[in-house]
């Protein structure tokens, strides 16, 4: 049986198909990330999470998708309920902090809930970014603020839901995306703020949710950190900021390899990635021969990663059943919504 690779990957569509589960069985990853294309209907869903754990064999395997809430969500009306960008969770945190952040945890204890029931492990979520004038529409409403002491405690109450429904979160973008000009998605920005105003800032959020088991690193070059190299390639940036001032001790994953802000070809984008100190790479195009060739491309997950991948496994499930219907209303009351 052949040892996972450090990687997520994606799938084509909404089935496993014939070729996937052949190249998964040869080269499992150590996880595999969801987006709308995978997921029309509860049922389909949990016959692929099954399908796709068969194909990779009896090792844990990661299962992510990235449900934010707002514009960000994979699992999408009519078959799962929409949920509020977190800029509303945080308009209501600035007129009444208690509701704020009961609001934060009921949207965590519901996207917990969602998603556990079909089987999937973690949601990308929360976006810890701060919001500034100049902040890339490509954050915009999925930001909390731009109160970092705030952005931190609301972090925190989704956290928690998730982790009273049995579901992992993923703190992002290490070590704080919200200066950015222009979308990484497209090209590489670079944030000139000096070391001692990202201290000051946009750290705060990730430092009081240091604790958070998985994070997410950001396609960004700090010219006060590493003027050179994007925070995701760079292990100045993630041993003495994220790992070091920050504190964060989580598993900590790439951003999309296929994003623009990176170069090259995305086997070395990947073996870059996990030299400068990323523990997982994240891989989402879902096409096929991309995906055999980054995992060919990678060694074998080491002893280390494939024990705390275990004990991520090993969580508590749901704390309590969850009254779904009243926690939605509730959500919907303290935002004025319903």
């Amino acid at each position: 049986m052949s040892p996972p690779r450090p990687a997520i990957v994606a799938l084509e569509g909404p089935v496993l198909t014939a070729a996937e589960a052949a190249v998964l069985a040869r080269l499992p990853p150590a996880g595999v990330i969801l987006f709308a294309r995978n997921c029309r209907d509860r049922a389909q869903l949990r016959r692929l999470v099954t399908d796709v754990r068969s194909a990779c064999g009896p090792r844990p395997l990661l299962f992510l998708v990235d449900q934010e809430g707002g514009r960000v969500q994979r699992l999408r009306p009519p078959e799962w309920r929409a949920l509020p960008a977190m800029a509303a969770v945080g308009a209501l945190a600035v007129r009444d902090n208690a509701s704020g952040e009961r609001a934060a945890r009921l949207v965590g204890r519901l996207i917990a809930h969602d998603l556990a029931e079909v089987g999937i492990d973690a949601t990308a979520a929360p976006c810890l970014d701060l919001a500034f004038p100049e902040t890339t529409e490509a954050i915009g409403d999925r930001s909390f603020g731009g109160d970092p002491e705030r952005v931190g405690r609301l972090g925190r109450a989704l956290l928690e839901g998730l982790r009273e429904g049995g579901v992992l979160g993923v703190i992002k973008h290490l070590p704080g995306h919200g200066r950015a000009r222009l979308d990484s998605h497209l090209v590489l920005p670079r944030v000139e703020a000096s070391a001692g105003e990202l201290a000051a800032s946009d750290f705060l959020p990730f430092r009081a949710c240091a604790d958070a088991p998985l994070g997410m690193s950001a396609h960004l070059v700090y010219e006060a950190l590493d003027p050179e190299r994007p925070a995701t390639l760079s292990p100045r940036v993630i041993e003495a900021t994220i790992r070091g001032a920050i504190g964060f001790r989580g598993l900590l994953l790439s951003d999309d390899l296929d994003m623009g802000a990176l170069s090259g070809a995305v086997p070395e984008r990947a073996r870059a990635a996990l030299a400068a100190g990323c523990d997982l790479v994240l891989h989402c195009r879902g096409e096929l021969a991309g995906t055999s060739a980054l995992l060919e491309a990678l060694p074998p997950a080491s002893d280390g990663l494939l024990e705390r991948l275990a004990r991520l496994a090993e969580r508590p499930g749901p704390r309590a059943p969850l009254a779904v219907a009243a926690a939605a209303t509730e959500l919907e009351r303290l935002l004025g919504t319903g």
